[in-house]
């Protein structure tokens, strides 16, 4: 009796359900990943590879982001790590040396890279659905960075800038404490100029992803970048770009608005700007006004004058004034401006993970052109490591269970160290089969920041005093002089003929 009731209790009628088996393991769910990304090998058919080459472009991208993502200190043990992972999941890793990687990223990178940026670009349209455009925009946020590059003979020479201490400011502070300098250095003599590699990034505000980007040493200008990304780049229909202070200048403005692109800036003292109308005087907060951006120079060069709209508006607790060339209050309301040009807060955040999270505040290849292919190969790990986490939770559909608040997405909330502790530890075990809501579909989704309420700030308590931080003012207006009204009505005869 006592056989039969085991044999009984043994039988699948009593067996405990067993927990279901995740649907891939890491691995499978990684190359999956790839395959959305990189769905089609001939998406690199137009780099003209040399016969002596046994590796295929799409493999040496794959190897790339995986040793972008490894959080190796030093740069040979993160190949290590990428080789094997490669191993694992492509069968075979394309390079099997550290040189012989870095030699073909510093070959290839810049071949390579505008393809790339193509695909990121692409997917972005693809999947952006009500966060890539916003009131009938796609707005695109433009800023600058650095990040310091060892102190080698390469990295000195190619990204230090030549005439150093030479400016204006540079020599004004020395004149100014020229007796504590002398003293100071006396003691301690100062240390030369620390290489720095500058960052152009223009940066999709909706889906809070890098759009673009361009390289230079520490003295580029930024304003020159994004005139690079604006003549060779392809954007879409009714796109806004949106800067700071830092982004003004007849030339600069003419050439956005040549290439068919609306932007929005803001401005202040640095901003000599000319009205028609009979008083210069704008205090009220909330007035638009029709000026114009025509400098002496463009006047003398027969070159016409830029008719923009000057609005002056609160955002968050400062008084600031803005700019731009969308006339039309309808196109862009005053409501938007500010929303506009509060998104575009988050290209400060980008950099800071691209610094704090995947820890590129300090690069660290010796060689100048390695470092640029580091830092071009981070971005776009970075990138690609925050598309798939937005795929994820943009493709989460609601339970029933879950509320409204709970359902409501927010590109804001995605979290880049979060991502990052997935996709780390779906690397470090690729062979692994996950337990359920524990795969990398399941925490990409979950990679979001905290929700609870904040009863202090973040804000750092000490912060060291910003000489170069001045009060913005006001922007210089006057009315047009004889000469110019003009040359203004000889334009405008022009353009109705």
């Amino acid at each position: 009796m006592a056989r039969k009731q085991r044999k009984k209790r043994g039988s699948g009628k009593f067996r405990k359900p067993r927990q279901a088996k995740a649907a891939w393991t890491n691995g499978e769910s990684l190359q999956k990943a790839f395959a959305w990304l990189l769905p089609d090998a001939g998406i690199f058919a137009k780099v003209p590879l040399h016969g002596n080459i046994s590796w295929a472009a799409s493999s040496l991208v794959i190897l790339a982001l995986c040793w972008s993502w490894s959080e190796a200190r030093h740069v040979t043990d993160a190949f290590t790590d990428a080789a094997g992972w490669c191993q694992s999941l492509l069968g075979c890793s394309p390079l099997t040396t550290y040189q012989g990687f870095m030699g073909a990223l510093a070959t290839w990178t810049p071949r390579l890279m505008p393809i790339v940026v193509g695909v990121l670009q692409q997917r972005m349209a693809d999947l952006g659905g009500r966060f890539y455009r916003i009131a009938g925009w796609v707005p695109i946020a433009f800023d600058g960075s650095r990040s310091t590059a060892p102190r080698t003979t390469s990295n000195e020479q190619e990204f230090c800038a030549k005439n150093y201490g030479q400016g204006k400011t540079a020599k004004y502070r020395k004149k100014k404490s020229q007796g504590m300098r002398r003293t100071k250095n006396e003691r301690k003599p100062a240390q030369p100029q620390e290489p720095q590699a500058w960052i152009t990034m223009l940066w999709h505000m909706g889906l809070r992803l890098p759009w673009d980007w361009r390289l230079g040493p520490s003295n580029a200008s930024e304003r020159d970048h994004v005139i690079e990304m604006i003549e060779q780049g392809r954007f879409p229909a009714q796109t806004l770009l949106c800067g700071d202070a830092g982004f003004v200048g007849y030339r600069f403005w003419s050439c956005l608005q040549h290439a068919g692109l609306r932007f929005l800036v803001r401005v202040g003292g640095n901003v000599s700007l000319l009205t028609e109308q009979a008083h210069c005087k704008f205090e009220k907060v909330g007035k638009e006004f029709s000026v114009l951006c025509w400098p002496k120079d463009a006047l003398r060069a027969d070159r016409p004058p830029l008719r923009l709209r000057l609005v002056r508006v609160v955002v968050g607790k400062t008084l600031m004034w803005l700019l731009t060339n969308v006339l039309d209050p309808r196109a862009l309301s005053q409501s938007m401006v500010v929303r506009f040009y509060q998104m575009r807060w988050g290209v400060e955040l980008e950099f800071r993970g691209l610094k704090q999270t995947l820890e590129r505040a300090k690069l660290r290849c010796r060689n100048a052109q390695r470092l640029l292919a580091e830092l071009h190969w981070s971005i776009v790990a970075m990138a690609v490591a925050e598309l798939l986490a937005l795929k994820e939770q943009l493709e989460l559909r609601p339970s029933k269970n879950q509320t409204t608040q709970e359902t409501r997405y927010d590109p804001s909330q995605r979290s880049l160290a979060n991502t990052m502790r997935a996709l780390r530890g779906c690397l470090k075990n690729l062979g692994a089969e996950p337990k359920p809501g524990k795969d990398l579909a399941s925490l990409l989704r979950t990679a979001v920041t905290d929700a609870y309420q904040r009863t202090s700030s973040k804000k750092a308590r000490y912060r060291p005093p910003n000489p170069d931080n001045k009060p913005l003012g006001d922007p210089q207006i006057r009315r047009l002089d004889p000469d110019e009204k003009q040359a203004l009505k000889r334009f405008g005869s022009k353009e109705a003929a």
